[in-house]
C-alpha cells in the first residue's frame, strides 16, 4: 500500500467490539504524554491494539494482522537522546538530523479494544451460482489500498440477476452503461447479498469512468450490516486528470472508512488522501476518528512536498473521556535545502481544568549547529545550541513514478470514441480549494486544545 499505519486492525468479519477500560496507571505522574514524528506517513497510536479472532471460514481467505510499533517524539536538549537511524545507502538528497526524545515517554493511547470473530453468513457461494463478494468490515490504520488488492473487474455486457444459495442466503448482481455529455461514460457492476432471515447483509460496487478531457476514474464501495446490528461503510477511488491551469498530468487516490458497534458506543472513521503531479508535486494526508463507551480519540496528519526540495509534515492527535481528561501532541517541520525547523507541543488537561503543557522547538541552520529550545507550566526551560546533523526527506518514499507503476488498469481505460470536428468541453474555473480534504466525518471532530 502507499499509505499505510500502524495500529487497530482486523481480520475477516472481525468487528465486534469490546470495552476495556484504560488504566489510570498509565498516566504518569507529570502527565507528560509523548508522540514521536511519523517515519514517512506511518501513525499509530501505540496501545491501541487488537486480539484478533480465529476466523476460519472456508472458501475465503483470512487477512494477516498489521503489527503495531513504537515510536517516541522530538523533545528539549536536556533529554535522553534518541537516535533515528537510516539506511547509510540513502540517495543524497536525504539530510540527518538527530531528533531528541524527552523523558518519560508514554505511548499515546486510543482505548484498546477487542474485535471478537463474528459468525456471518457465507458469501463464498458455490461456483456459477452467484458473485463471491469479498466484502468484509474495513480494517482500522491500512491507509489507502493499490487497485490491485481489489481486483476490480466490470462485466462487458449488461446483466439482472438475482438468486437464492443453499444455505438460503440471497444474492444479486447487475451490470450497466451510463453516457453523457462531453464523451462522458461509465461502467459499473453491483452485487449484494442477505441472509436467509435478513438480520445480515451487505452491497458492493464497482465502477470507471471517462470522458473526452482525458479524465479516467476507477472506483469501490462497499457497506455492510451483520446480525448483532454492527454496520460498516468503506469507499476508494483513484483518478487520473490533467491540471487546467498548468497542463500538467495528475493522479488522486482517496479512501473513506466507517464502522460501528451495534452493542455499544464503539465506533471509528478515517479519510485518507493522496496527490500527485507528474513534476513531483506531491500532498498526502488523513483524518481519524474513534470512540470506545466514554473514551473518544482523534487523529490528523499532512505532508506536502512541492517538487523544488520544500517539504511540510505535521501531526495532531488528542483524546478525552466522559470524566473530562484530555491529553494530546502536536508538532510540525518545515525544510528547505538542509535549512528548516521543527516545533511542537505536549499537553494534558485533568478533570479540574488544570492545564500542564511543553512547548519545544529546534532551528537547523544547514552548517551543523541547531538551536534547540523549549519550557514548561512546571517550569522547565531550555535554550542551547549544539552540533548536529539535520535529517530530513525531501522527497516522498512514494511519488509519481510509484503511483503510475501501481494505476495499471485506471491508466487503461478506454474513452469513447471522439467523433472527428468535436473536441472536449474544458471548465477553466477556480483552482481547486487546499482545504478540499478537510470536510470532517459524520461524528464530531472538535479542534485540539
Amino acid at each position: 500500500m502507499a499509505a499505510s499505519s500502524r495500529g487497530f486492525s482486523t481480520t475477516q468479519f472481525d468487528f465486534k467490539l469490546r470495552v476495556m477500560r484504560l488504566n489510570a496507571a498509565l498516566l504518569p505522574k507529570s502527565h507528560v504524554l509523548e508522540f514521536g514524528p511519523r517515519k514517512r506517513r506511518k501513525l499509530c497510536f501505540d496501545s491501541d491494539r487488537v486480539r484478533l479472532g480465529d476466523g476460519a471460514m472456508r472458501c475465503c481467505c483470512s487477512d494477516s494482522v498489521t503489527p503495531i510499533r513504537r515510536t517516541s517524539g522530538p523533545g528539549n536538549g536536556s533529554d535522553k537522546n534518541e537516535e533515528w537511524r537510516f539506511d547509510t545507502k540513502k540517495p543524497p538528497h536525504i539530510h540527518r538530523v538527530r531528533v531528541q526524545a524527552s523523558p518519560a515517554a508514554m505511548p499515546f493511547a486510543s482505548p484498546p479494544s477487542f474485535l471478537k470473530q463474528e459468525k456471518f453468513f457465507p458469501r463464498c457461494t458455490p461456483r456459477n451460482s452467484g458473485p463471491q463478494s469479498r466484502d468484509t468490515p474495513p480494517k482500522r490504520d491500512t491507509g489507502i489500498a493499490n487497485e490491485k488488492d481489489w481486483g476490480i473487474s466490470l462485466l462487458n455486457e449488461n446483466v439482472n440477476e438475482s438468486g437464492t444459495n443453499e444455505d438460503g442466503s440471497a444474492w444479486y448482481r447487475e451490470s450497466g452503461e451510463e453516457l453523457g455529455e462531453n464523451g462522458y461514460r461509465c461502467r459499473w457492476t453491483r452485487m449484494g447479498g442477505q441472509s436467509h432471515d435478513g438480520s445480515s447483509e451487505w452491497k458492493e460496487t464497482w465502477w470507471e469512468k471517462s470522458d473526452w478531457t482525458g479524465y479516467k476514474e476507477l472506483g469501490v464501495e462497499k457497506s455492510g450490516r451483520n446480525s448483532e446490528g454492527d454496520t460498516w461503510w468503506e469507499t476508494w477511488q483513484e483518478n487520473l486528470h490533467q491540471d487546467e491551469w498548468s497542463n500538467i498530468a495528475r493522479i488522486e487516490r482517496s479512501a473513506q472508512k466507517q464502522a460501528k458497534s451495534g452493542t455499544e458506543n464503539a465506533g471509528w472513521y478515517e479519510k485518507w488522501w493522496e496527490k500527485y503531479d507528474a513534476k513531483g508535486w506531491t500532498e498526502k494526508g488523513a483524518h481519524k476518528y474513534g470512540r470506545l463507551n466514554e473514551q473518544s480519540w482523534w487523529e490528523k496528519w499532512g505532508e506536502h512536498y512541492d517538487g523544488r526540495g520544500s517539504v511540510l509534515k505535521w501531526t495532531d492527535k488528542w483524546a478525552e473521556t466522559e470524566l473530562g481528561t484530555k491529553w494530546g501532541d502536536k508538532w510540525e517541520e518545515r525544510f528547505f535545502k538542509g535549512i528548516g525547523s521543527r516545533h511542537g507541543e505536549t499537553w494534558h488537561v485533568s478533570p479540574s481544568s488544570e492545564r500542564w503543557s511543553r512547548t519545544w522547538g529546534e532551528e537547523h541552520f544547514g552548517n551543523g549547529k541547531v538551536h534547540k529550545y523549549g519550557n514548561s507550566t512546571t517550569g522547565e526551560s531550555w535554550d542551547i545550541v549544539v552540533d548536529e546533523e539535520t535529517y530530513y526527506e525531501a522527497e516522498p518514499h512514494y511519488g509519481w513514478a510509484d503511483v503510475v507503476g501501481d494505476s495499471t488498469q485506471l491508466l487503461s481505460i478506454e474513452p469513447r470514441e471522439r467523433p472527428p470536428g468535436v473536441f472536449p468541453n474544458l471548465d477553466f474555473g477556480s483552482p481547486p480549494s487546499p482545504e478540499a480534504h478537510d470536510d470532517s466525518p459524520d461524528e464530531d471532530f472538535p479542534s485540539s486544545q
